[in-house]
C-alpha cells in the first residue's frame, strides 16, 4: 500500500488516517510531509504508535488525535505537536526546541533530557518528570504539568524551568510524590501547593519579584492552551525549589 494513499491534502493542511499503521511508516509519512513543507499535519487514530515528532525540524504544526505511544518528540526542534488525548512515556524526551501541549496525563519521564523548548500537559504526570532537565546559554526548557507528579520529580535536574499546578488535587493541594528533587544540581521548581516529600538536595525558598513575573507568563501561556482561569490559578501559594548544591554528590566520591 503507498502510503499517501492514508493522506487527504486540502488547503494546506494533511490529514492523516493512522488507524493500524506500523510505527515505522507512520513516522517516514511525517516527516516526509514534513520535508514536503505542509505546514499543518492532522493525524487521526493514533493507538499507542511510538517516536512521532522524534527528529522533525521545521516550523510545521502537527495536531494528533489519539494516545502516541513512548518518546513522542524526542530530539525534536522547533516543530509543535498538540496531543488530544493521553501520552506515554519519555514525552520530549531530549528536545531541542520547539513545543508539545498534552491535553490530557503523560506517563513517566517526561521532559527526560530536555534541554531547550517547552512541555504543557493539562492533567498529572508520572514518576520522574523532568528528570536531567539542562539548560544551556539561551536554551532553558520548560516544563509545565497542571495536575500533579509522582516520586522523583525533579530527579537530577541540572537546569530549565519546572512547574506543577496542582489542579487535580484536592482542596489542600497537598502533593504525595516522594523524593522530590533527589540529585538537582540546577535549574528551579515551582509549586503550587505543599510537598512533604523533599530531598535533602533541594531547599524551598521564598519566591521574589522576578519569580511572580516568570509564574505569570508561564501560567498564561498554559491557560491559553487548556482555557484555564489564569488570575485563579496565581492567588494559591506557590513554592519555589532550588538545590542546595551544584554538586550533590561530592561527597560520596571525594574524601
Amino acid at each position: 500500500m503507498n502510503l499517501r494513499d492514508r493522506v487527504t491534502l486540502g488547503d494546506g493542511v494533511a490529514k492523516v488516517n493512522a488507524e493500524g499503521m506500523y510505527y515505522g511508516d507512520l513516522n517516514a509519512l511525517t516527516k516526509a510531509l514534513n520535508r514536503d513543507s505542509v505546514k499543518k499535519i492532522e493525524i487521526f487514530n493514533v493507538y499507542g504508535q511510538r517516536y512521532l515528532g522524534t527528529g522533525l525540524e521545521g516550523n510545521s504544526h502537527i495536531e494528533i488525535h489519539g494516545t502516541p505511544g513512548n518518546d513522542l518528540g524526542a530530539f525534536m526542534k522547533q516543530t509543535t505537536l498538540v496531543v488530544h488525548g493521553n501520552a506515554q512515556d519519555g514525552c520530549g524526551n531530549t528536545m531541542d526546541s520547539g513545543k508539545i501541549i498534552v491535553h490530557g496525563y503523560v506517563g513517566d519521564i517526561v521532559g527526560y533530557s530536555m534541554r531547550g523548548g517547552s512541555i504543557f500537559v493539562r492533567d498529572d504526570a508520572g514518576y520522574r518528570a523532568g528528570i536531567h532537565m539542562k539548560e544551556y546559554q539561551e536554551k532553558k526548557p520548560v516544563l509545565v504539568i497542571g495536575g500533579t507528579a509522582q516520586d522523583f520529580l525533579g530527579e537530577y535536574m541540572a537546569g530549565g524551568i519546572l512547574v506543577v499546578l496542582g489542579l487535580t488535587l484536592q482542596d489542600d493541594l497537598r502533593h504525595t510524590a516522594r523524593f522530590v528533587g533527589t540529585g538537582m544540581h540546577g535549574g528551579k521548581m515551582y509549586i503550587r501547593g505543599k510537598v512533604d516529600g523533599l530531598s535533602r538536595d533541594v531547599e524551598a525558598v521564598d519566591l521574589d519579584g522576578e519569580d511572580r513575573r516568570l509564574l505569570d507568563s508561564i501560567v498564561s501561556e498554559f491557560c491559553g492552551h487548556f482555557g484555564f482561569n489564569a488570575d485563579k490559578i496565581m492567588r494559591a501559594k506557590f513554592g519555589k525549589l532550588v538545590p542546595t548544591s551544584s554538586r550533590p554528590y561530592e561527597r560520596l566520591y571525594v574524601r
